[in-house]
C-alpha cells in the first residue's frame, strides 16, 4: 500500500511517477522560448513563455496538476491523490514547497475560491486573490464567460485587478485595463493536431508572475469542476 505524506512535504516521487514516453508527449518543445536567466523573482517572466499544463498528478497517475516549462522540466504540481474538487488545493512547486494555497468559500449564491500566497519570494504586492464565480452565469461551448479578480495585501486593501475571460474551450486573463497577461488553451503537437483536453498550452507575457497565473488557472478548472 502507497504512502501519503501531507502535500507541504517533500518527497523523492520523480522515480515513480508516470513512463517516459509520457512526459515526452506532453512536456512543450524545445524550440519554444523561454525566460531569461536574470528575474527579479524566479516566478517572473522577462519575455513571452510558454508552459504545458497536464490536468493529472505525475504521483501514481492521480488527480491533480502538472506544469512544465519551456525545456521541459517540471515547475509547479498539485497532487489531490485520489481526490477530486477539494475544499483545500496546494499549489507547490517540484521539491514540494507550497506557494499557492487555494480555498473554497461560499456566500449566498455565490462560489468563492480565494487564494494565498505562502512565499514571500516576489515583487507582486499582494497576498491573496480572490475569485468570484456568479451561480446565475452558465456558460456553454459557444458562449464566454468572465470572473472577476480580486487582490489586496489586506481585506482592507481590496482592489478589482484582473479578469479571467473563458471562451469555449480557451481562457485569456487581462488586467483590469485589458490587457491580456496569458492565455490557456489545448496543446497542439507540430502536426497541429490537438492533444487530449487535459494537455493545455499556457502562454504568459513578459513581466508577468507565473505561479500567479498558474494559480488562477487552477482556480478556474476548480470553479468548473475539473481539479
Amino acid at each position: 500500500m502507497p504512502i501519503y505524506r501531507r502535500p507541504y512535504e517533500a518527497k523523492a516521487w520523480q522515480n515513480r511517477i508516470c513512463p517516459a514516453e509520457t512526459m515526452v508527449k506532453i512536456h512543450p518543445d524545445q524550440s519554444t522560448s523561454g525566460a531569461g536567466d536574470k528575474t527579479n523573482s524566479p516566478y517572473l517572466t522577462t519575455e513571452k513563455e510558454s508552459f504545458t499544463i497536464w490536468m493529472k498528478s505525475l504521483v501514481f497517475n492521480t488527480n491533480g496538476c502538472t506544469v512544465f516549462n519551456s525545456k521541459g522540466k517540471i515547475i509547479y504540481r498539485v497532487d489531490n491523490y485520489n481526490s477530486k474538487s477539494c475544499r483545500e488545493v496546494y499549489l507547490m512547486d517540484l521539491s514540494g514547497h507550497v506557494l499557492f494555497t487555494l480555498r473554497r468559500q461560499k456566500f449566498g449564491l455565490f462560489k468563492t475560491w480565494e487564494g494565498y500566497r505562502s512565499s514571500s519570494e516576489t515583487s507582486i504586492n499582494f497576498d491573496y486573490f480572490r475569485v468570484k464565480n456568479n451561480v446565475f452565469q452558465i456558460p456553454n461551448k459557444d458562449s464566454s464567460s468572465s470572473y472577476k479578480v480580486i487582490t489586496g495585501s489586506c481585506r482592507n486593501d481590496e482592489q478589482y485587478s484582473y479578469k479571467m475571460v473563458n471562451h469555449g474551450s480557451s481562457l485569456v486573463i487581462e488586467d483590469n485595463c485589458g490587457k491580456k497577461l496569458a492565455e490557456v488553451k489545448r496543446k497542439q503537437s507540430k502536426n497541429g493536431l490537438e492533444l487530449g483536453d487535459d494537455v493545455l498550452t499556457m502562454m504568459v507575457e513578459s513581466q508577468v508572475d507565473h505561479s500567479f497565473i498558474v494559480g488562477l488557472v487552477l482556480t478556474q478548472s476548480l470553479i468548473n469542476s475539473k481539479l
